[in-house]
């Protein structure tokens, strides 16, 4: 159940929207792949699902170049497109009657009850899908994604257009299906990522420029500068902190509490420590400020907040 990107480019006449793209994916894993609008992430999506060509280099799912076994591919992936195609005239059920046949399932009847519970489409299950609300249309083309029990999915944008309370529950489906399956997703929300992604991917103008965990990608970035939060007991004077070696900046949001910004070359926080004995002080608290990944994905991609 794994991915392996090999040297992939894609050309669209003289614009190259891949640019040598290389890496893998293990079996189990719930990759995250993250970029700007217009990096590349969907095209590459298509590459790997076989709806169109690499200009360079090799795609391989389970083993199978994606080009050569076309259908063998097929029968082991699941994917959910960004713009996602549904027949609007058909009935929920039928349309998963549908795409079952296609797949040649035995017990359909049992198996389209099995996704209809897994995406929570029973309230609308009587419905047509041109008449579902695009939360609900997206339930659909997930239930399609996964009828045939694939072992890898590909997901792009699986959880727009739900509400709060629905973006939950289908995150939840994700990491369960995660357990047994390998997955690939794509979204613009980092909270989603953070919640159930192993390792993000990070693609920007066609090149990869991160790949690794999410804690590790926190670290990620601009490095030179750090960030502690403190608080003392008593008051304390701002130029007193600013005078400590490697103190950058400076900043009180509470009477006894600040931000401060230093040099990562420098740990500070032994001088505050310091700072708070020779003033007859206390350290209430004291914490390193991680990047947020919404920080580290503006960095990478060179994008300002």
């Amino acid at each position: 159940m794994s991915i392996k990107i090999q040297n992939v480019t894609k050309l669209f006449g003289k614009q190259k929207a891949l640019d040598n793209v290389s890496f893998d994916i293990d079996s189990g894993e719930i990759i995250g792949f993250l970029g700007p609008n217009g990096a590349g992430k969907s095209t590459l999506m298509k590459i790997i699902t076989g709806f169109i060509p690499a200009t360079e280099g090799d795609v391989f799912l389970n083993g199978l170049n994606v080009m050569e076994n076309s259908m063998e591919v097929r029968k082991i992936l699941g994917y959910l497109p960004e713009q996602n195609p549904l027949y609007q005239d058909m009935y929920i059920v039928e349309f998963l009657n549908f795409i079952a046949g296609i797949y040649k399932i035995d017990n359909r009847v049992q198996r389209i009850e099995e996704v209809v519970e897994l995406t929570g489409l029973e309230p609308e299950i009587n419905k047509r899908i041109g008449a579902l609300s695009k939360g609900y249309k997206q339930r659909v083309g997930l239930a399609q994604a996964i009828i045939h029990d694939p072992e890898i999915l590909i997901l792009d944008e699986p959880t727009s257009g739900l509400d709060p309370n629905q973006i939950v529950e289908i995150r939840n489906l994700i990491q369960n299906l995660g357990k047994k399956k390998t997955v690939m997703l794509s979204t613009h929300i980092m909270q989603e990522v953070e919640a159930i992604c192993d390792r993000i991917i990070i693609i920007d103008k066609g090149t990869i420029v991160a790949n690794d965990s999410t804690q590790s990608l926190h670290s990620r970035g601009k490095e030179d500068t750090g960030t502690i939060l403190v608080e003392f007991k008593d008051g304390i004077n701002t130029e007193r902190i600013e005078k400590l070696d490697g103190v950058r900046k400076v900043a009180r949001f509470e009477n006894n509490k600040f931000v401060i910004e230093f040099s990562s070359e420098k740990d500070i926080r032994q001088d505050l420590f310091n700072l708070a004995v020779q003033m007859n002080n206390v350290v209430l608290s004291l914490q390193l400020k991680e990047k947020s990944l919404e920080e580290v994905f503006s960095e990478l991609t060179n994008k300002k907040l």
